[in-house]
């Protein structure tokens, strides 16, 4: 039996850049399923993305979902794409055991927690405070490395990831500190600095966009604190949900999160395709 994807819609060019396309999945020319490709927003022309990709229920558990994906490859390569990326919902078992058959590695995932009407209290000595303009210049710029490092770590050449750190920090923080539903934090404890906080609004929810103890501070309970002191703002907030971006090989930052309550919501993967 030979599997193909056969175009439903021209190559799409939408207004953020990418370009998609919609695919019947056919086996021997018969319609089994469906599946959408696309460039990345954020990486652009270089990377692919599996955007959807569903098996018609009684075509399910025939393989045929390995087929489109390794179909899709090829596809992507034909855009002159390197590395082809997909999200997975938490409870998409059958999607992960794929990915990872088909060697995707995990890059990073989300995790998320339901926020309560008390906030936490913080341990004596510490709290909270603004963080000054003077004190922002220098933490931007030592965030935005921080940034692409991580990414470059994680297959993005270095070349991509700094272009996504600099277009990030331009979409997120247009007007620097200043920003409208963006807090950018101190935490003291005992009137020393000890690490920073940025949290926000996104999508109905808080976000934590990054938490970092300072190194001269850790191993104290201060990250537990900030997270706390993260928990707290989107309380104040009135949102309902606190959610964060975790590295797949973070495993302080995961099992502080874990032990917090926070629990997987979405994993990304990737493949590299040279």
């Amino acid at each position: 039996m030979t599997t193909t994807l056969r175009p439903t819609e021209p190559l799409q060019q939408e207004a953020d850049g990418t370009r998609t396309r919609r695919y019947q999945v056919c086996v021997n020319s018969r319609p089994v399923g469906s599946i959408h490709l696309g460039t990345s927003p954020s990486f652009g022309d270089s990377a692919a993305q599996i955007l959807d990709l569903r098996i018609d229920e009684r075509d399910g558990r025939r393989g045929r979902g390995t087929v489109a994906a390794l179909a899709a490859e090829e596809v992507v390569r034909g855009w002159g794409c390197d590395r082809i990326e997909v999200s997975v919902p938490a409870e998409a078992e059958a999607a992960l055991k794929l990915a990872t058959n088909l060697g995707y590695v995990l890059r990073n995932r989300h995790m998320e927690k339901p926020l309560g009407d008390i906030a936490p209290q913080l341990p004596p000595g510490s709290r909270g405070r603004p963080m000054t303009e003077e004190e922002y210049g220098p933490w931007e710029n030592l965030g935005t490395e921080a940034f692409m490092k991580s990414w470059t770590e994680r297959g993005v050449p270095e070349d991509e990831a700094r272009t996504r750190a600099l277009q990030t920090n331009a979409e997120l923080l247009p007007d620097g500190r200043a920003t409208a539903d963006m807090v950018f934090s101190v935490l003291e404890h005992e009137g020393t600095p000890v690490g920073t906080l940025w949290t926000g609004r996104r999508e109905g929810k808080a976000f934590v966009y990054k938490v970092e103890s300072d190194a001269r501070h850790r191993g104290k309970g201060h990250g537990r604190t900030l997270m706390l002191l993260a928990e707290a703002q989107g309380i104040a907030a009135g949102l309902p949900t606190i959610r964060l971006n975790v590295f797949a090989g973070n495993t302080p930052a995961e099992r502080l999160y874990e032990s917090l309550g926070y629990e997987t919501v979405e994993r990304h993967l990737y493949k590299s395709l040279v």
